[in-house]
């Protein structure tokens, strides 16, 4: 249920928006109906709270068409008596007089705020209900919005701005930091994404410390208004743990960009070691051995017991991610082109999926043979069974012959031939296979079954050999890297003797330089040492001078050290005592858990007709007050656009007047002196008559300010001002201590 449009019978609707104080019209002065003035409609009604209309218009009017209220024309008590009819402004007319915009009623206020009603407390139910659901504990003893504290403010704002606008909202927190300089910070922050939200309403940071029962219902009312009502304003998020998780990944992302990146060189040793590249590897992978379903018993054996498991088939941990993304990834490709095909040409061959698996083989066998029906000789003439010969295979291959390579064939059999050396015996075998699929006509259905037979045991067994080979290649792979590392370390080791015998071997080789003049070079060193220890001397000096500074620093950093350490004994006594209070608060909220599900199920129990009937009673009074209310209003609008149609034609028929006489004046002005005086009188009547005007405007801006400076004066006295006065002098005064801590810490660094 909208907020906005719950009106009450005392309280008048406000609208989304409000136009500014200064834009209030002016009143206008009471005149005769007989004399032919102005009159204002009679008023009926209305609450003391009452707004006057805005004024829409931009442009002040020409001088002799602006109206004011008359000033001290009532005392104050009678203002305060007639003010409902008293403040009804109408907005000066444009200079247009065809064109009238009309006046739309501002925000009204029905009671002030200091005087509870049972509308208000309605209401205050209503936005604290909204306020659970976006995610605010309000506590239980939180009936009304007078009972919400600044901490409590805070939060329900922030969780609002987060709701609405998860960019404005992200960087603040919901909770009030104990400095107070922090404190003034957040809150110019929430005021300033208020603001932003498009409130109208004056706000600062006093709206959360230090606010009123009024501002702070009026600012939680707004932002109650401005959350999203349905899924279509949330925007489309999955349903159940993948929507809870994806908005808290969404969450931590937002709260990841709004903090300042810091270069890897200026972060803690701690986000270096968490964010940087020391943990990360190369992207390298390896084969898979994955279980699979059906087969041979056999391989299903070999898979339920000698089969290592998958994270062990790697040769090292960090190549299992990999090798498994990889595997999944080819797995996910095969699925995607099998299903793709079998949606093609699979369903238009109208066979069963395995019989056309089977035929799609058996044409990709036959394509890989066709190079070898090219290349291979006519067989000669002979008995068709019995072994080939091995001439004619060399001839055919060019196995060991002048031919050396094939010229024609698969990318496999090239392949195979270029890189593996393979048993004459063997590749006699397999040459007869393929030679006996070379005539398909003359064989059955039965010979080409035991021929692809044949063909596969070959090629399983030149599989099983290649496999064993690369075993063996594995190993002694593996053999050589560590005869490689030790060699390494051998050499390292090698490499530090020599250079330390080759330092010796310099030395002695500079001692053997200076054997020949002795005595000169023991003079020399004599200086030397002489000098070394003069310098010594002068160094032992200078460090006794810069000792003296540093001995007292070190005794002033102990100081420091030991009354941190007593300040950290205190907070840990205090977190103890703090871990003590929130074990204690956790076994009162399962007791109050405990007495809520009971409480949860006597309502249960209860008929739920009667909060219904009175819920749907309530509805249809306040429908009914707000078409009373809406009548009011347009009867008003009806009234002062009736009021401003007559003010427009009579300035008018007093503007022409006006013109018209001064015309006539001046024509004769020159002849007669009398005709002169009336001119001059003229002219000081209307000067006078436009500066009468001006000062009645002037009075009546200073009415309304005094009326408005009356209704804060009200409204601030209804507030509590002693509490908030209190608060505020707290504040002011752990903002000095802060102050004076931070200027004892900059005088002792």
């Amino acid at each position: 249920m909208s907020l906005q449009g719950l009106h009450f019978p005392s309280r008048p609707p406000f609208p989304p928006s409000a136009a500014p104080r200064a834009s209030r019209p002016l009143n206008f002065p009471a005149y005769s109906r007989a004399s032919r003035r102005l009159q204002l409609p009679s008023c009926p009604a209305r609450g003391r709270h009452h707004r006057p209309l805005p004024d829409y218009n931009s442009r002040r009017a020409p001088r002799g068409l602006r109206l004011a209220s008359a000033a001290g024309s009532a005392s104050r008590d009678s203002r305060r008596g007639s003010r409902g009819c008293g403040r009804a402004g109408v907005p000066p007319p444009s200079p247009s007089p065809n064109r009238l915009l009309p006046p739309l009623p501002r925000r009204i206020w029905g009671t002030p705020p200091s005087k509870k009603t049972p509308n208000m407390e309605e209401v205050d139910k209503i936005l604290i209900h909204s306020l659970r659901q976006a995610g605010t504990p309000v506590p239980p003893e939180a009936q009304s919005v007078r009972d919400f504290s600044p901490e409590l403010v805070v939060e329900a704002a922030v969780r609002c701005l987060r709701a609405i606008r998860p960019a404005l909202g992200a960087p603040l927190s919901p909770l009030l930091p104990p400095g107070i300089s922090a404190r003034f910070r957040l809150a110019s922050d929430l005021a300033a994404a208020c603001q932003e939200l498009g409130f109208g309403g004056d706000v600062g940071y006093q709206t959360f410390l230090y606010s009123s029962e009024h501002d702070t219902r009026r600012l939680l009312l707004f932002l109650v208004e401005k959350l999203p009502r349905d899924e279509s304003e949330r925007g489309a998020e999955p349903p159940g743990k993948s929507g809870v998780l994806l908005r808290a990944i969404g969450a931590r992302i937002r709260e990841q960009l709004g903090i300042p990146w810091v270069p890897p060189a200026c972060r803690t040793p701690q986000l270096q070691r968490l964010q940087g590249t020391g943990h990360l590897y190369p992207f390298t992978t390896c084969p898979l051995v994955l279980p699979q379903s059906g087969g041979p018993p056999e391989l299903q054996e070999y898979f339920g017991g000698a089969a290592p498991p998958v994270p062990a088939q790697p040769p090292l941990s960090t190549r299992t991610p990999p090798a498994l993304l990889e595997t999944h990834a080819a797995q996910l490709s095969a699925r995607h082109d099998w299903e793709a095909e079998w949606g093609g040409p699979g369903l238009a061959s109208r066979l069963p999926p395995q019989e056309y698996v089977g035929r799609k083989r058996l044409r990709a066998r036959l394509r890989a043979l066709e190079p070898l029906r090219q290349v291979c000789p006519p067989r000669p003439q002979g008995p068709p069974p019995g072994p080939l010969d091995s001439t004619w295979l060399q001839e055919a291959f060019g196995t060991g012959g002048a031919g050396g390579a094939l010229p024609k064939g698969s990318r496999f059999t090239r392949t195979q031939h270029l890189t593996h050396e393979q048993d004459p015996q063997i590749l006699l075998q397999q040459i007869q296979v393929a030679a006996e699929t070379l005539h398909p006509s003359k064989s059955s259905e039965e010979d080409a079954g035991a021929r692809q037979a044949s063909e596969e045991a070959a090629l399983e067994e030149t599989l099983a050999r290649l496999e064993a080979e690369i075993e063996g290649c594995r190993g002694e792979v593996r053999d050589a890297q560590l005869s490689l590392t030790q060699v390494e370390a051998e050499v390292r080791q090698g490499r530090l003797t020599l250079g330390a015998r080759e330092d010796a071997l310099r030395l002695k080789a500079r001692a053997v330089e200076l054997l020949p003049d002795a005595q000169n070079n023991m003079a020399k060193l004599q200086l030397v040492v002489e000098a070394s220890s003069r310098r010594i001397v002068s160094l032992v000096g200078q460090w006794e001078r810069h000792r003296g500074p540093l001995l007292a620093e070190y005794r002033h950093l102990r100081a420091l050290r030991d009354s941190a350490q007593l300040e950290s004994s205190r907070r840990l006594s205090e977190i103890r005592a703090l871990h003590e209070r929130s074990r204690s608060a956790a076994d009162e909220a399962r007791r109050k858990e405990e007495l809520y599900k009971q409480l949860v199920a006597e309502l249960e129990a209860l008929p739920r007709d009667i909060s219904r009937a009175v819920y749907t009673q309530r509805i249809l009074e306040i429908v009914g007050n707000i078409r009373k209310q809406k009548e009011e209003i347009s009867k008003i609008l009806v009234d002062t656009r009736a009021l401003q149609k007559e003010i427009n034609s009579l300035v008018g028929k007093l503007e022409r007047t006006f013109s018209v006489t001064d015309e006539l004046l001046f024509k004769d002005a020159k002849r007669d002196e009398v005709v002169r005086k009336a001119y001059k009188y003229l002219a000081a009547l209307h000067e006078n008559c436009a500066q009468l005007i001006q000062t009645i405007e002037d009075t009546g801006t200073i009415q309304r300010e005094i009326r408005d400076l009356e209704e804060q004066i009200e409204g601030e006295t209804s507030a509590k001002p002693p509490a908030s006065l209190d608060r505020i002098l707290s504040d002011c005064r752990a903002l000095r201590e802060e102050n004076a801590l931070l200027a004892a810490q900059a005088r002792h660094t």
